[in-house]
């Protein structure tokens, strides 16, 4: 069985999580996988937009808990480090990665929808990070969880163990909007098909200097930013964008 599928279709690589009877969990076999893919994917020119899914009723259920409960500090040190390559490989890649969600998204599977540039979700998901339950502080399903919502929207998800629904998720800005189940898959096809619309070389250049400024002091930010946009201003597509919109007419970009 093939735990991870990809299929790429119109400039869109679709990662589809694959191991439905055990809710699709982290496993080193699937880190190493997420990481195969991302990879192969950040190299190549013809892919504008990742989507990553699952198939079965939950999105991702975290961590493979028996695989933890087998290793040594040394190899749960190793698993953390590891996955959070795979979480930074999603935000350094050049292309946007929208979160398709289905179902619940707990522990490390919340990580992985709050790391995702984007996210829709179905109204019947369901996002924790629940390990305060079993005696275990998701401490590194925290980091992107805080970077995403409120500080105390996140403490409190974060020490009482509780489940939060899509509307809720959307309010607090964990995904950007709920949808019926039976559209999501339209929906989240429709927004990467318009991200993959637009300008190859400009939404690269916009990601890596989203995350890049998000870091930094208000005015580092626009310091750098600014140089970014004069970069960005000089490319000859980029004369040629705002030629066509002076003329009232559609660019003809080279990607």
């Amino acid at each position: 069985m093939t735990i991870l599928k990809r299929d790429d279709v119109g400039g869109i690589a679709t990662l589809t999580l694959n191991v439905p009877e055990k809710l699709n969990p982290l496993s080193d076999d699937m880190l190493a996988a997420l990481r195969r893919e991302l990879t192969e994917i950040a190299k190549g020119d013809a892919l504008k937009c990742v989507v990553i899914a699952a198939s079965g009723k939950a999105f991702c259920a975290g961590h493979n808990l028996k695989e933890m409960q087998s290793k040594s500090p040394d190899g749960l040190k190793d698993l953390f480090d590891r996955c959070a390559e795979v979480m930074t490989l999603i935000q350094s890649i050049p292309q946007p990665v929208i979160a398709q969600v289905q179902g619940m998204a707990t522990a490390a599977g919340c990580q992985l929808v709050a790391t995702c540039d984007m996210a829709i979700a179905s109204d019947v998901a369901k996002f924790g990070v629940n390990g305060v339950n079993i005696g275990l502080f998701c401490s590194t399903p925290m980091v992107a969880l805080t970077r995403n919502v409120t500080r105390k929207a996140a403490f409190e998800m974060l020490t009482t163990g509780k489940f939060i629904g899509a509307d809720e998720a959307q309010v607090l800005g964990l995904i950007n909007r709920a949808v019926p189940a039976d559209a999501l898959e339209a929906e989240t096809r429709a927004l990467a098909e318009t991200v993959a619309s637009k300008r190859k070389s400009a939404v690269r250049l916009g990601k890596a200097a989203f995350y890049e400024q998000s870091q930094m002091s208000t005015k580092d930010a626009y310091a750098y930013t600014g140089e970014v946009m004069v970069h960005n201003m000089a490319e000859p597509d980029t004369v040629e964008g705002v030629a066509a919109f002076l003329e009232k007419r559609a660019p003809d970009w080279t990607d």
